[in-house]
């Protein structure tokens, strides 16, 4: 009772000041950072943990406060964890909410857990803290995908299927070198994931508002109690990194998208009668209102679009933060909104690619299809040459032949160098993973 009417009689804003603002006003500040706020709690508890312990250190809590402080930032966390913690409309976010129920247990001890710092350093805080966690996420859901289109690989290398250039059939490719194509994509778009994380391992409290305290803190405490491989030392770089940790974390994502968007899009063609490439079972399509026949790919149309979305955020965050002169800005509090949402989109997508994956069937009899017989005509002209025929004069001899329908393909192909159909070198791209995972 007493909760609700603390509740019902104080706005709770770290910045109030003691009047009211105008209901609309509140409402387009706040925008949805209570319910983007929910995922971030966590990480602004296991800050002001390391807060009140600097706090103590430095002899700025007494040792009884710093451990009443933990023991209740302790309780919060368990509550978060069981999904009890909620953000009532009566505050802000998650700062003020957590303040208060530090308050409201400990009295002046948890008015004293804001000491030298600000809102501004504690959003950042909690955001680095929530991006390492999340790249480390996609990171392994990234892992994931990737050891199981090798194992495809693996399985399926021997089973021809057409490869295009201008979607016009070029040369024969195979399922293991389509499978395993995307593998190693996916180590490219871990290389961009490892250097978001490298920006986001970066300890960017005790910048305050961007200009440091007057409190002698100890920011090397607060990096090793957070887990942080280093500090953001300059504060005013600190705080400019607002925006550049989102964008960073976007740039890896988008790379990552568009690997499996690309995937996707293959999946949507090679499903569709004319390809007939591959087929899923029936509890992974849908169905038309009005065709019984159909089998659509939803799932994988999805995928597209949500990928290719993904690589629009990069570019939102840039026009949200291009032209901010140096210090804080209320824009910043945009960024949340485009990189928490995208962030969970991508591992949805992960998720569920790599789930569908594991139930693709693939044809092995394509290319038995005699419309796909001019796709070994660069290995039988390739053979000619090898027999000594020069090159120029082989490459006309196969267009007369195609031109008057007397071509016979040579199906017998030999592909030995490294990446090709007969040696995809899936040990070396698995290799190659592992470093960009370590």
């Amino acid at each position: 009772m007493a909760h609700q009417e603390r509740l019902n009689g104080i706005k709770m804003k770290l910045w109030d000041k003691g009047f009211s603002t105008d209901k609309k006003i509140d409402h387009f500040t706040v925008g949805n950072d209570r319910e983007l706020d929910m995922l971030l709690a966590k990480y602004d508890v296991i800050a002001s943990k390391a807060h009140a312990k600097m706090l103590g250190k430095i002899g700025l809590l007494s040792e009884k406060e710093t451990s009443d402080l933990v023991t209740e930032l302790n309780n919060i966390d368990k509550s978060i964890a069981e999904g009890t913690f909620i953000i009532e409309d009566s505050f802000e976010d998650m700062h003020s909410k957590i303040e208060f129920l530090l308050t409201e247990k400990l009295g002046d001890t948890g008015k004293k857990i804001h000491t030298a710092r600000s809102r501004n350093d504690q959003v950042l805080v909690a955001m680095h803290l929530y991006l390492k966690d999340e790249l480390t996420e996609i990171k392994n859901q990234t892992a994931a995908l990737f050891n199981l289109l090798l194992d495809l690989a693996e399985e399926h290398k021997s089973v021809l299927l057409p490869g295009y250039t201008h979607l016009q059939i070029a040369m024969p490719s195979s399922f293991g070198l389509w499978f395993s194509a995307y593998a190693e994509s996916l180590v490219d778009d871990l290389y961009f994931i490892n250097a978001a994380y490298k920006v986001a391992d970066q300890n960017p409290l005790g910048s305050a508002a961007g200009y440091g305290s007057s409190f002698p803190i100890d920011r090397n405490f607060t990096t090793k109690e957070m887990g942080f491989e280093t500090m953001k030392y300059n504060v005013v770089a600190a705080q400019m990194g607002r925006g550049k940790v989102e964008k960073a974390t976007a740039f890896g994502m988008s790379s990552i998208g568009a690997t499996i968007s690309k995937m996707a899009m293959d999946i949507c063609l090679y499903m569709s009668q004319n390809f007939n490439f591959i087929s899923f079972p029936d509890e992974l399509t849908t169905g038309s209102s009005i065709m019984p026949h159909k089998k659509n790919p939803d799932v994988f149309e999805l995928i597209r679009a949500k990928c290719n979305k993904i690589q629009s955020v990069p570019n939102q965050l840039i026009l949200i933060t291009n032209n901010l002169p140096s210090g804080y800005h209320r824009d910043l509090q945009l960024v949340k909104e485009v990189i928490v949402p995208a962030i969970q989109d991508l591992k949805a997508c992960l998720e569920l690619l790599t789930f569908s994956l594991k139930e693709i069937k693939v044809n092995k009899g394509i290319l038995e299809d005699p419309k796909y017989d001019y796709l070994f005509s660069v290995d039988t002209l390739n053979e000619l040459v090898q027999n000594g025929m020069p090159f120029r004069d082989a490459y006309k001899k196969m267009g007369i032949e195609i031109n008057e329908g007397t071509f016979s393909p040579k199906r017998d192909i030999k592909h030995t160098h490294d990446g090709s159909l007969g040696n995809l070198c899936l040990s070396e791209i698995r290799k190659k993973m592992n470093k960009a995972l370590a």
